[in-house]
């Protein structure tokens, strides 16, 4: 008996598009986030969802709307599926933070499953208590279909523990875009298996969010940039 979770990140929301760190920031979804929230509909017109659990933010709730449009299903809101307290970095500027918090942004970009930040939680945090939710969620629903709605890191740590790897493989996992769909399956003895991740397919290409940040580039040019200073003191 297989069980089958769909993790879904949320549509685009203000801060996606101010480049700000939104964390817990309680931001509404964008004029592009419900075009992007009507192809995930479409999407999940077709799969069979049993359950549907869902972060209280205003953007995973409209979310979780977006995928019950077809199913009609009560919407478990879940505070243990919300993203990353960012402490002092919420509402701050992503450009500003290379300066503001130069070691903690070195951290967030090249050593994230190290990373901390006053007054916030720290991502070995975020990753224990979504393994926490999702393995009771799943041990409540076995052999259902079930359809998750939470943020890029908060999904992030777990997709890096649903492929077998330990928290310092997190960079290796990938950003997803707004309403990327991965899927995870669990047998009998309920350990993760993760089918495949950051799916965006239905999604054409002027409704991504990522193909048109400022930030996602900033943060892959900060990253290839350290790994060649690493190489050259190599």
């Amino acid at each position: 008996m297989v069980t089958r979770v769909y993790l879904i990140r949320h549509a685009e929301a203000m801060g996606n598009i101010n480049e700000t760190f939104q964390g817990r920031t309680d931001e509404n979804i964008t004029e592009k986030g419900y075009k992007q929230l009507a192809e995930l509909s479409k999407r999940f017109k077709e799969i069979s969802i049993d359950k549907i659990y869902s972060s209280p933010l205003i953007r995973t709730r409209e979310t979780a709307k977006a995928v019950n449009k077809h199913h009609g299903i009560d919407i478990i809101y879940d505070e243990r599926l919300i993203e990353i307290n960012g402490g002092v970095w919420e509402g701050k500027s992503w450009a500003d933070l290379p300066t503001l918090y130069p070691v903690e942004f070195n951290l967030w970009t090249y050593e994230m499953h190290k990373f901390y930040i006053e007054d916030g939680e720290t991502v070995v945090e975020v990753s224990e208590r979504m393994k926490k939710a999702i393995g009771e969620i799943v041990s409540q629903n076995v052999g259902k279909n079930i359809a998750i709605v939470s943020h890029g890191c908060a999904i992030r740590t777990y997709l890096c523990f649903a492929s077998g790897n330990t928290l310092d493989k997190l960079q290796d996992m990938g950003w997803s875009d707004n309403t990327s769909v991965s899927l995870v399956e669990y047998g009998a003895d309920l350990t993760p298996n993760l089918v495949y991740k950051n799916n965006s397919d239905h999604l054409p290409h002027e409704l991504s969010t990522l193909a048109f940040s400022d930030w996602h580039k900033s943060v892959e040019e900060y990253s290839e940039a350290q790994e060649e200073c690493e190489d050259f003191i190599k």
